[in-house]
């Protein structure tokens, strides 16, 4: 067993190609990206492995479903109501039909249990925690959520501070304990160390469950060089004050993550890292296809996993 941390638009990626070769794979979504909007409950990590594992990613945009319209979001904008945040046709399904059941007293890991089944997806995707919690945002504009910023403000307001609203109430979902367990390889995928990975690490008793399994953990740089493969990582770096590197990233999970994978490009950061105590893999980390996906999700399962 496999189990996957992810979070944003760049995961996804990698558990495709996990996915592909291996059976028995876990993936613990990022939920402090989740937002209400419209009357919606929406959840846009958990959505977008489902949409990616379910072939219907629409790939260009990186989120939300393939060939979609996006009319309902006209007749809104026709009505006066913000429209910021881009929803089409068909994703509006998936929100209603998670509300509705929120709305039951269901639990968000039920419900995102019952989406897998019926897109058919057979990797087990759980959310860290049932729990609400939201990534907050504090730049010279005030404090918003993560998706105001990235979304409606495009990521341009300075930011002054980052924090995780909730994390510290928030109980970390059980079946997350029980994957971290069992699984004979952990993989941090290369996602935000700030606003994907952090979240989840906040999550009372969640770094303490990870530092436990330590010696089967591996992450995967987000970072080549001093720019993040995808994203505003290094703007949220910089805003915690965390080093811009990969060497930035190792450090910020040292002292639960054994083995990390860093472009070949980046080889002078090898030697800080082992330094960290940790094993340091050179290869191609970028992906910009299916086979790159493959590639990369190979090399984990055969270089680093036997080492």
């Amino acid at each position: 067993m496999i189990t996957v941390l992810a979070g944003g638009t760049g995961s996804i990626k990698l558990i495709r190609g996990l996915a592909s070769q291996f059976s028995d794979i876990t993936v613990v979504s990022n939920v402090a990206d989740n937002i209400w909007l419209y009357g919606l409950y929406i959840c846009p990590d958990i959505d977008t492995v489902i949409y990616g594992l379910a072939k219907i990613l629409d790939l260009r945009q990186g989120w939300g479903i393939k060939n979609d319209s996006f009319e309902c979001l006209r007749q809104m904008e026709m009505l006066g109501e913000q429209t910021w945040f881009k929803l089409g046709d068909k994703d509006l399904a998936m929100h209603l039909f998670r509300t509705n059941m929120l709305k039951s007293g269901k639990s968000l890991s039920y419900i995102t249990e019952r989406m897998r089944d019926k897109y058919a997806v057979s990797s087990i995707i759980i959310p860290a925690t049932d729990d609400p919690v939201e990534t907050k945002v504090l730049t010279d504009r005030g404090e918003m959520h993560i998706q105001e910023f990235w979304v409606k403000h495009r990521a341009q307001p300075p930011v002054v501070s980052i924090r995780y609203e909730g994390a510290e109430r928030a109980r970390i979902n059980p079946k997350v304990i029980q994957a971290i367990r069992r699984s004979k390889l952990i993989v941090i995928a290369p996602a935000n160390p700030i606003s994907s990975i952090g979240p989840i690490l906040a999550i009372r008793g969640f770094k303490k469950a990870l530092v436990a399994e330590r010696e089967k953990i591996v992450a995967v740089s987000p970072l080549i060089g001093n720019s993040a493969i995808s994203g505003p990582a290094v703007k949220y770096m910089e805003a915690v004050k965390l080093n811009t590197s990969p060497f930035g990233v190792a450090k910020h999970y040292s002292e639960f993550v054994t083995k990390f994978v860093i472009s070949k490009n980046d080889g002078d950061s090898s030697r800080r890292i082992v330094r960290l105590g940790m094993k340091v893999f050179e290869t191609d980390i970028l992906m910009k296809t299916s086979d790159d996906e493959n590639r990369l999700a190979s090399y984990l399962l055969t270089q680093v996993k036997a080492a």
